[in-house]
């Protein structure tokens, strides 16, 4: 494993194969180990690629800050593409992520879109006109962990029952986080947003959007919005286990439909390309 800084926080990577880089990126107080068993690591159908895993600020294996802002998606697409130039240089990358990991790939993309080869949004969370609400949750999360700990939080947190395609998983009831940095993090999830929709129909990189239905917090509204914005985009729902065990060979199939350019890179790709120096 190896450690990237950046500002604010050091993070832990790892990779593995040769090949194209494909990207897989995690969820709000997940990390990069816990995707697998949660049925979200898409990584398990591909063959020759080159793949990278980190975990984000603050989660994990990776350091942080008691800062809320930190934690705001902006912020973590910053961490991700200084990852890329660091890791990827002049490379265009296949990339996927659940929850907070598709909202760090949609800031991402709509900042510097030639650096993406495609794109797969996993359970895209609360957006718009649905993120005051769930902002308000947040909110109430982080007062929990500062008045009752972190074990107040595991114990409210086994009363929600899990969305009808993870009926057969395990669920991951206690924070990949520090009890010192979740109320932070809850706090800089409640006050971001995806970008803009008319940024987001610009967009022209290949994306595939996977949703579940029955979860508040990932609503199938949010799937089926980005779907009408991003042009060209697929889309499928699952509603039982079996139906999202599918989804590795989708995102296979996906990517094997959209090669990355010039083999390892698109020519003349650079960190500069969108503003900033390498």
């Amino acid at each position: 494993m190896g450690l990237f800084q950046t500002a604010g926080a050091k993070l832990a990577y790892e990779i593995s194969g040769e090949g194209p880089t494909f990207v897989q990126l995690h969820g709000l107080t997940s990390c990069a180990s816990r995707e697998q068993r949660a049925g979200l690591d898409m990584t398990l159908g591909l063959q020759d690629c080159r793949v990278l895993r980190y975990d984000a600020r603050g989660h994990g294996s990776s350091t942080g800050r008691a800062v809320p802002e930190d934690y705001v998606w902006p912020r973590l697409a910053d961490d991700l593409l200084a990852l890329l130039d660091d890791l990827a240089p002049g490379e265009k990358v296949h990339a996927a992520g659940p929850s907070m990991g598709a909202a760090t790939l949609l800031h991402a993309a709509v900042r510097d879109p030639q650096r993406f080869s495609s794109l797969t949004l996993l359970v895209p969370p609360t957006a718009w006109s649905t993120r005051a609400g769930q902002a308000d949750t947040y909110q109430r999360s982080a007062e929990l962990v500062e008045d009752h700990g972190i074990g107040a939080f595991v114990r409210v947190g086994r009363q929600v029952l899990p969305p009808p395609a993870l009926a057969d998983r395990p669920k991951e009831r206690v924070p990949a986080v520090s009890q010192e940095l979740l109320p932070s993090i809850f706090r800089g999830a409640g006050l971001t947003d995806l970008p803009a929709p008319e940024r987001i129909a610009a967009l022209s990189v290949p994306t595939l959007i996977l949703a579940w239905v029955d979860d508040y917090a990932h609503p199938v509204s949010t799937a089926e919005k980005l779907h009408e914005l991003i042009p060209g985009s697929q889309l499928n729902i699952a509603e039982t286990p079996e139906e999202l065990d599918t989804w590795p060979r989708r995102v296979a199939d996906f990517i094997a439909a959209h090669p990355v350019e010039s083999g390892n890179g698109s020519p003349g790709y650079t960190a500069e390309s969108r503003g900033v120096s390498a």
